[in-house]
Formats: C-alpha cells, sequence, structure tokens
C-alpha cells in the first residue's frame, strides 16, 4: 500500500493509472475507521483495479462548537486496516484546501431538510470536499455507505448536476 500525502503527487499517479486504463474505486473516509468503512473498502475493491482510501477531517463540514478539534484520530490504526483490506492508495493529506480557498459546492434542494436543517452548511462542506476529492482522484466508482443516506443523495445528484463522469454507489 502506498500512502501519499500531497494532492499534486496523488492527482499525477491517478492520472496515469487512468491512462494505463485501469479502473479506480475510491471510497473517501474521514478516518477513524470501523467494520462499516471496511466493508465500504470490500465493496469498492470488487469493482476496481486500484483501490483508494482517503482519510481527511475536512473543516468545511463542521459548524460552530461543534467537535472538529475532537473529532477521533488514528491514523496508524486506521492505516493497518486499510493495509488489511488491501487498499491500493492511502490518502492522509495534512491540507487539502489551498489558503486563499474561495470556492464551495452547494446542493440546493437535497440539504434544507432532515440533518440539513439543524446543520445549516454542513453539506456544502461535504459536497466541496467531495468535488475536491473526486477531482484529484478521478475514480470511475466511489462507494459511501447508505447508512448516511441523505449524504448518499447529495453526492450522487453532485455528480449528476456537475456531469461528473463517476459512478456513485451506496452500500450497506
Amino acid at each position: 500500500m502506498d500512502t501519499v500525502v500531497d494532492p499534486d503527487a496523488l492527482h499525477q499517479g491517478m492520472c496515469k493509472l487512468r491512462v494505463e486504463g485501469k479502473r479506480i474505486g475510491f471510497v473517501p473516509t474521514m478516518g477513524f475507521l470501523h467494520e462499516g468503512h471496511l466493508s465500504l473498502m470490500r465493496h469498492a475493491r470488487s469493482q476496481c483495479d486500484h483501490l483508494v482510501v482517503s482519510i481527511y477531517v475536512n473543516p468545511l463540514q463542521f459548524g460552530p462548537g461543534e467537535d472538529l478539534d475532537t473529532y477521533p484520530r488514528d491514523h496508524d490504526g486506521d492505516a493497518r486496516k486499510c493495509a488489511a483490506e488491501t487498499v491500493d492508495t492511502l490518502f492522509l493529506p495534512p491540507q487539502l484546501y489551498h489558503p486563499d480557498h474561495s470556492t464551495s459546492v452547494s446542493v440546493a434542494e437535497l440539504t434544507r431538510r432532515l440533518c440539513g436543517e439543524s446543520r445549516v452548511g454542513h453539506f456544502d462542506g461535504v459536497t466541496t470536499v467531495v468535488a475536491r476529492l473526486f477531482g484529484l482522484v478521478q475514480p470511475n466508482i466511489a462507494v459511501f455507505g447508505e447508512k448516511d443516506y441523505q449524504q448518499l443523495a447529495v453526492i450522487q445528484r453532485m455528480v449528476r448536476d456537475l456531469s461528473m463522469n463517476i459512478e456513485v454507489v451506496g452500500a450497506p
């Protein structure tokens, strides 16, 4: 398993794989991996030649007073779990956004109800980071948990609306 921390290096490696005709699978996470994450990796692994897992605690999806600073992290344990699941590339960027980052992605209708009502801006953070990750990884398939059904629906709508050529799959 290769561990990559530099976004540009990841992007270059993924472009090379695409040129070689490899089917890239992707599972984006915020880490502190558990069996649910591992099952998503297994699902993606069965449908791709090269599996990428990202671990990035995204500050854009945390509101004021939410648990960004106390969000659990276990990079060593997560890396061991990814290796055991035959992940090819583990992406562990210390930062994903440029200092003058000013672009956000919003999926209006699907994010106004349910979780979006009480966590204003949360889904804009989710869609912005996922769009950034999709741009870097350029996966053929990305797997998200059905447990977070609203998030899955929002990501699927973003991919459709922005004509991203990515198959977004929900898995148990």
